[in-house]
């Protein structure tokens, strides 16, 4: 069974470096190794400077890199569904088509099929390790979360749309001047809509994936990487290490460091009490650029010496079900939150909830579908949310 490690933080941190050193460790202990970069602006080619292109390359032994590229993932495997989105729309000219094939359907869409690649990545079993190298923060969680997101809205439309589109299909492009999507299509969304589900499954698997945060010890980003971790528990994916990167040696002598140094050593605690329930990892400051397979050894061989350090480090759930007596307990794992930041709201058969611009649909088990909320509480970055029988309230 091959094993994911997705490298997430704030633009700038160092996430490629921190990802890349992994990959070469990896690698030169003997693991069959694949490093994927899903950020839009990828580097990875300038850090092992060579040329990567759209399938696998290996760059060294044991070490294979990839800079996912949607447009020609959806292409090849989801051709039918830009094609039909293509005959809905009326173009000008032929300048209009060829704008329309250098962008993906809709927002959202490259994050989906960066994601889509590294689960046929996975599942060909080709590699022992896939390490992730992703985009900053915001665009992580935007990553991320769209599989559920996408998952629930298709649960939802996709059976009435698949419905209408038979119905009207004969009569739409000359009633409606409009060529609605072909069963091809409609078959494909259908595949694109398994794959997400199996796509969820893979992400939130504790056995095979994990995230690792990457920051540095400046107060903003602190500040973000709480936030971040934060989001991440809200979508139940499973955290196991933080790196902080860029300390400054203790052994640097100047005056104009020394303040520096100072600030730095006050983040540092600040983390380490924060980030106390699982592993810290520490990369000192270079001097010169980390580039290449030597000098991306020099950070192994410096920081990354922990022999488990490619194992899941820490699982940790993020959210329980619980029985107590005839009601039912839920505890979302929510660090960092205020009681006031959360809003709290149920839908049909789901929980929702909203912390800022993030929201999140919970599906309830089968078994709590006669029960309804009753209380929420928010302690110690647990939030605990109780279900009540509506039935029995009825007849009592």
């Amino acid at each position: 069974m091959s094993r994911i490690i997705i490298f997430t933080g704030k633009g700038g941190v160092g996430k490629t470096s921190t990802a890349a050193a992994h990959a070469v460790k990896a690698a030169k202990e003997g693991v069959k190794t694949l490093i994927v970069s899903t950020d839009m602006a990828h580097n990875l080619s300038d850090i092992f400077m060579k040329e990567l292109g759209k399938e696998p390359k290996e760059v060294e032994e044991n070490l294979w890199a990839l800079e996912v590229d949607p447009n020609y993932e959806m292409e090849l495997y989801y051709g039918s569904i830009s094609e039909a989105f293509k005959k809905m729309i009326t173009f000008q000219n032929s300048e209009d088509v060829e704008s329309f094939d250098d962008i993906v359907v809709f927002p959202g869409m490259e994050e989906l099929f960066s994601l889509l690649k590294i689960k046929k990545l996975y599942d060909e079993g080709i590699y022992e390790l896939i390490i992730v190298d992703c985009a900053p923060t915001g665009e992580t969680l935007s990553l991320l979360k769209l599989p559920e997101i996408l998952s629930w809205y298709m649960e939802k439309l996709f059976p009435i749309g698949k419905v209408c589109m038979k119905v009207l299909r004969p009569i739409s492009k000359t009633v409606f001047k409009l060529e609605l999507p072909s069963s091809a299509a409609l078959n494909d969304i259908e595949k694109l809509y398994v794959k997400l589900g199996e796509l969820q499954e893979l992400l939130k698997n504790r056995e095979v994936c994990s995230l690792r945060l990457v920051t540095v010890p400046e107060k903003m980003i602190v500040d973000e990487t709480k936030r971040n971790y934060m989001y991440l528990n809200l979508y139940n994916f499973n955290v196991d290490a933080l790196y902080i990167n860029r300390l400054l040696p203790d052994e640097i002598d100047n005056d104009f460091f020394d303040k520096w140094k100072d600030i730095q050593k006050k983040y540092v605690e600040i983390l380490q009490d924060t980030f106390s329930n699982m592993p810290i990892y520490k990369i000192k400051w270079y001097p010169t650029d980390v580039n290449g397979t030597e000098g991306l050894s020099r950070i192994a061989e410096d920081a990354l010496r922990d022999e488990k350090i490619f194992k899941v480090l820490k699982i940790s759930d993020s959210e329980v079900f619980t029985k107590t007596g005839t009601s039912y307990k839920l505890d979302i794992k929510l660090p960092f939150v205020e009681k006031q930041e959360v809003d709290l709201s149920e839908g049909e058969n789901e929980l929702i909830i909203k912390i800022g611009n993030f929201k999140r649909n919970i599906p309830m088990p089968d078994v709590l579908r006669k029960y309804s909320v009753s209380k929420a509480k928010l302690d110690a970055g647990i939030l605990s949310v109780y279900f009540e029988n509506k039935e029995r309230d009825l007849n009592e």
